[in-house]
């Protein structure tokens, strides 16, 4: 019997000091995600996942593919400016991750499909989808400026069409699997509140959250989980967008007295929303900063 107890206590031993040992690696190699990734192994859900996210040449669309790729999931990004995006991908794979760059249009249906076929090449099924790419031209409306209204309409509403449809049976595909499956719309705060000149960027943003409660009817009852983000203000390229100085002004102060969200602040809702388990749905989330009301 102290034979025996001397051999359990001995084996306690041992199996404590490869407890310890492991405990240092395990802390060896989170530090070394930490660097690499600030939110660690927090979305680890994502691992293993295939993603496409539109306008990833900057901004939100970059900030989330990047970290979609840091936490474990193979990432295309697909935007219209094909150095941007190859320097954005020579980081993620910089940093361990694995990303592919697509120059492709959305306002262009051929373009989208050839997309979507390159992807499916290199990747296989897809099951995770960010409808991020935008553009913001506010100006009066009886300025009727009819280009402008026609590109934000084709971008921000037609475009997120165009590459639902090119890849919708991927979703529903993944998710009859018992896998994984999320389509992520980027909308506005504008959807909801009227702001001055901003009239047609905001009714396309509307129809991004209206089309976003009408797919969950059909896509939910297939376990195909849609998730619609409405950030407020938050630093990106869309400021860039604007021609006219006067509301670039109105913005640059409304920057000054409220302070903007970051992309990769904006990166990190997607991430959390998208790594719940597959039957939880974070169906609307409305983003902004502390002092915006």
């Amino acid at each position: 019997m102290s034979h025996e107890s001397q051999n359990h206590n001995g084996q306690q031993n041992h199996n404590g000091q490869q407890n310890q040992n492991g405990q240092q690696n395990q802390d060896q190699n989170g530090q070394q995600n930490q660097n690499q990734n600030p939110y660690g192994d927090r979305y680890a859900g994502l691992a293993g996942r295939t993603a496409v996210v539109t306008g990833a040449a900057s901004g939100i669309g970059e900030a989330v593919a990047v970290l979609l790729a840091a936490s474990g999931a193979r990432v295309a990004l697909l935007a219209r400016r094909g150095d941007r995006l190859e320097s954005v991908v020579e980081k993620i794979r910089a940093d361990g991750g694995e990303a592919l760059a697509v120059v492709a249009d959305v306002t262009d249906d051929a373009s989208v499909d050839a997309a979507a076929a390159t992807i499916r090449e290199a990747y296989g099924s897809v099951d995770l989808v960010v409808n991020n790419a935008g553009v913001m031209l506010p100006n009066p409306v009886d300025d009727g400026r009819i280009d402008e209204w026609r590109r934000m309409l084709d971008t921000n509403v037609t475009g997120v069409l165009r590459v639902i449809r090119a890849f919708t049976g991927d979703l529903v595909g993944a998710a009859a699997e018992g896998r994984t499956a999320d389509l992520v719309n980027i909308s506005s705060i504008a959807a909801h509140i009227a702001f001055p000149n901003y009239g047609v960027y905001g009714a396309t943003k509307a129809a991004v959250t209206y089309l976003s409660q009408a797919l969950r009817i059909e896509f939910g009852p297939r376990d195909v989980r849609v998730t619609n983000v409405e950030p407020g203000l938050t630093e990106t390229e869309l400021a860039t967008h604007l021609d006219n100085d006067e509301l670039a002004g109105q913005l640059d102060g409304m920057f000054d007295a409220i302070g903007g969200l970051s992309a990769a602040e904006l990166a990190d809702v997607v991430a959390y929303a998208t790594s719940r388990p597959r039957h939880v749905n974070l169906r609307q989330i409305m983003v902004l900063p502390t002092r915006q009301a």
